[in-house]
């Protein structure tokens, strides 16, 4: 027996692949996605009609999916309106699910109004009855039990009831109104205000044709299963009224729709013949050698060892290794120390650019190095480039004893991310900085804090022999008076005192060196700023908004970036107040006083990146098993909050909770456009974890990439990989909100076109057994080195940035989403007091 065939209209919301993957596993459907504004169906064309009659004669139903706007914008709702209009001779089914119900309700004659406040990740009980009329007359909910379902909204479908008595209402409101025949209300949702209740439509019926909706979400993680069957009742019924119209579906091949599933990277063939003839590292070798490594050496200890004055680094730090708190991810595992970067091959992208630079390192000293320029073509991204590389380099060759046998590591930018996205940034951004730097590392350290283990590894090519190099860095490392004798020296980092100081914007230079001026968010027009994000959430045109802000710091240029100090020398010490501590100090500094299992230090590509990141981005590993760690809810830790369950109580309620639910829907969202209906899980939801100085709140979304069933082939197929995901999942979630296309052209309205550069992007590495872990770019600090401030008497000035920001909803306060970006911004600040 054939499987129905589903045609669901996407409005571009960021839930849209979840309400796919229900259709198809609830009702074994094959669903097929046409995007609301698809060029191929163009109102304006005089073909319109017949294209539209001609596509719809494939189909069983159509659904007519959520996204943001109004149901009045015929911008928003597109080809919905034209559903809706349909001659009776060629009517078929079609459910309406939020933006697209408030449009079949709009089409019956109802107006839209906005809530009082706006019910964004909120959870309510649905008020229908079972037995309003029976199934033969088309109430969807016939004999379903009573149910919670998650909400996204803050307009509704207005049908008069706002003007019925309390003594009328319970009659009133299942009978179609006398002013909208063509309505038929099946569910509602009663919601308490100041004085008054608000009575919100939440499912409807045409009375006239087989066109049905519902406000809520049934595909949201919290919405409750039993729920699930009113989309059983709906499929049933429109199985019936066909069978009554003696309508049957056309067999003819599918024109204009697209699979909510993303093709392959690796399905793309066309890339720059360089990729193709470039055979270095391709049926490399992976040889490694592991070391006790004694308690007292920590992670910059082992940098100084092995590449002090080095000016290229990739440090990724998992420096509460250590701490006393629950959960692994939480503390942190494994730190990756990439050695000789600087003769690293490495790739920069610009985001917007027709074309990738590598960076190819001499073989020899009498060698220059060789710049190679990359065309990108036609449709093709930054992602397909780094597919084709990566994929004759695969190995089975996969090492259970550490995470990373070598691969690519580096960072993106949040920039990168909105092209992901087809978001336009500036036209003219006044610089060349990449957007994605990654470098291609063969040579590297990875520490084990779990057994205590440090591991020497390189990939080399079959005929060399790595041994000697790797003994010569074990000989270094335990020949060291530090690894031998346990000498500890004081790194000079910021004390508690300072660093558990109130911080009130705006704030004056408070920095021990003269030269050096803090600039940081002014409080009115941050408060201002969250205003505006509550006005676009009320006008139905985002459910969350990540609002973030850019504290500058301008002080005099530091020794140039020449990588650690040799750790024999006292340079890396305490400052003198007439000294500029150096990058790395800061790095010391930071990593000492807000340890974090995601923190990274970073020179490369022309950037400094100093991060104590706590957020895990995403993780995945060779058998396409991947997990991410969406991360909102915060709280101080202060004498009040010192407790987990202090904190869950305060995190533990409806603004908070909506603020996680919302950015898991959306990653449930991201992740299904590459591991494909019903491959997507969530093993743990809105759970509070300690960290050093806050409290946050956290949920795991899993997926599984489908299974290459030839056991044989590794990285030589057109299938998926974890670079598939990151591809499909940039930029993260918990930094845009959601829908994450119209939120972020939201946000960079209210952010003054300000580039978030290098924060809100990612940090992490990708190996070659087809593992990857990466962080989210928050709690950091960064400079450019081009960045330059002269000044008056000759000298120059260097810039770091730190962004800090927080989601806001409908339930959020000015002052409260002020204080919560303070808070975040106050442990990088720190190290500059």
């Amino acid at each position: 027996m054939s499987h129905p065939r589903i045609l669901f209209l996407d409005a571009y919301d960021s839930f849209s692949n979840n309400v796919v993957s229900l259709l198809n596993t609830l009702l074994d459907a094959e669903v097929h996605v046409l995007p609301i504004d698809s060029p191929q169906l163009d109102p304006k064309s005089p073909t319109f009609h017949d294209a539209l009659v001609d596509e719809l004669r494939r189909y069983d139903a159509v659904v007519c999916g959520p996204g943001p706007g109004s149901p009045d914008s015929e911008a928003d709702v597109g080809l919905m309106k034209h559903i809706w209009q349909l001659e009776d001779e060629h009517l078929l089914p079609v459910l309406g699910i939020c933006l697209g119900f408030q449009s079949l309700a709009v089409s019956c004659g109802a107006t839209t109004k906005k809530l009082t406040t706006g019910l964004h990740g909120m959870i309510r009980q649905i008020d229908h009855r079972s037995d309003v009329a029976d199934s033969s007359e088309g109430n969807i909910f016939t004999d379903i039990p009573s149910f919670r379902a998650t909400l996204y909204h803050s307009l509704c479908a207005d049908i008069g009831q706002g003007l019925i008595s309390e003594a009328d209402w319970p009659a009133w409101r299942w009978a179609s109104p006398a002013t909208l025949p063509q309505v038929l209300p099946l569910a509602w949702v009663e919601e308490p205000r100041d004085g008054f209740v608000e009575r919100i439509l939440m499912g409807m019926k045409h009375t006239s044709k087989p066109f049905w909706g519902f406000q809520y979400h049934p595909e949201s993680i919290c919405s409750d299963s039993s729920g699930h069957r009113v989309i059983l009742n709906w499929f049933e019924q429109a199985r019936r009224w066909s069978e009554r119209a003696g309508r049957r579906t056309q067999p003819n091949r599918i024109e204009v729709m697209h699979d909510a599933r993303n093709p392959s990277l690796l399905s793309q063939p066309k890339v720059d013949d360089w990729i193709r003839q470039n055979e270095r590292d391709i049926d490399c070798r992976y040889t490694s050698r592991s070391l006790h490594l004694p308690a007292h050496v920590q992670v910059p200890d082992v940098v100084e060892l092995l590449q002090s004055g080095k000016q290229d680094q990739i440090i990724l730090d998992s420096a509460s290794a250590h701490a006393d708190r629950i959960g692994l991810d939480v503390r942190g595992r494994y730190s990756i120390i990439a050695l000789d970067v600087e003769k690293a091959m490495r790739f920069e992208y610009h985001a917007g650019a027709s074309q990738v630079v590598a960076y190819t390192p001499s073989s020899t000293e009498a060698e220059c190095n060789t710049l190679e320029t990359m065309r990108i073509h036609g449709h093709d991204t930054i992602w397909h480039v780094l597919a084709r590389f990566l994929q004759p380099r695969r190995t089975k060759q996969c090492s259970a004893e550490t995470p990373f046998m070598g691969g690519f590591m580096g960072y993106a930018t949040y920039e990168l991310g909105l092209e992901c996205i087809d978001v336009e940034t500036f036209t003219d951004r006044g610089h060349q900085r990449p957007d994605l730097c990654f470098a291609w590392i063969t040579k590297s350290i990875v520490i084990d804090h779990l057994e205590s283990t440090l591991r020497i590894q390189n990939l080399h090519s079959p005929g060399s022999d790595p041994g000697q190099w790797i003994d010569e860095v074990a000989r270094t490392l335990q020949n060291s008076t530090l690894w031998a004798d346990g000498l500890r020296v004081n790194v000079g980092n910021v004390g508690s005192t300072n660093f558990k100081k109130h911080l009130t914007p705006p704030m004056t230079p408070t920095g021990t060196l003269c030269s050096t001026k803090i600039q940081v968010p002014d409080a009115d027009e941050y408060e201002c700023k969250v205003r505006q994000c509550q006005d676009f959430i009320a006008a139905g045109d985002s459910y969350e908004l990540c609002l973030t802000d850019q504290t500058s710091i301008t002080r005099s240029t530091s020794a140039p970036e020449s990588g650690p100090p040799d750790i024999s020398s006292n340079s890396w010490g305490p400052s003198s107040a007439t000294e500029t501590p150096s990058s790395w100090q800061i790095y010391r500094s930071l990593r000492a006083c807000q340890p974090a299992p995601f923190g990274s230090y970073i020179r490369l590509g022309g950037a400094t990146l100093i991060s104590s990141s706590p957020e895990r981005f995403l993780e995945y590993n060779g058998d396409g098993l991947c997990s991410m760690r969406p991360m909102k809810g915060t709280v101080r830790k202060s004498d009040a909050v010192a407790t987990l369950e202090q904190a869950e109580r305060i995190l533990h309620i409806p603004k908070e909770e909506a603020e996680n639910l919302m950015i898991v829907d959306l990653v449930r969202h991201d992740l299904h456009s590459v591991c494909g209906p019903g491959h997507v899980i969530v093993p743990q939801l809105l759970k509070v974890e300690e960290y050093a100085s806050v409290f946050q709140m956290i949920s795991v979304v899993q997926g599984q990439l489908p299974v290459n069933d030839d056991a044989d082939a590794v990285g030589d197929d057109q299938g998926y990989s974890g670079l598939d995901i990151l591809a499909a999942s940039l930029p993260p979630g918990s930094m845009t909100g959601a829908p994450k296309k119209r939120s972020c052209q939201i946000l960079q309205q209210i952010e003054g076109r300000r580039e978030r550069s290098l924060y809100s992007g990612v940090v992490g590495y990708m190996d070659i057994a087809g593992r990857g872990d990466w962080s989210v770019t928050i709690r950091s600090l960064f400079r450019w080195d081009d960045e330059i401030v002269h000044q008056h008497d000759g000298t120059e000035q260097e810039v770091w940035h730190i962004g800090a920001g927080g989601a806001v909803t409908a339930l959020s306060t000015p002052e409260g989403e002020r204080d919560e970006m303070m808070t975040k911004l106050k442990g990088p600040l720190a190290v500059f007091d």
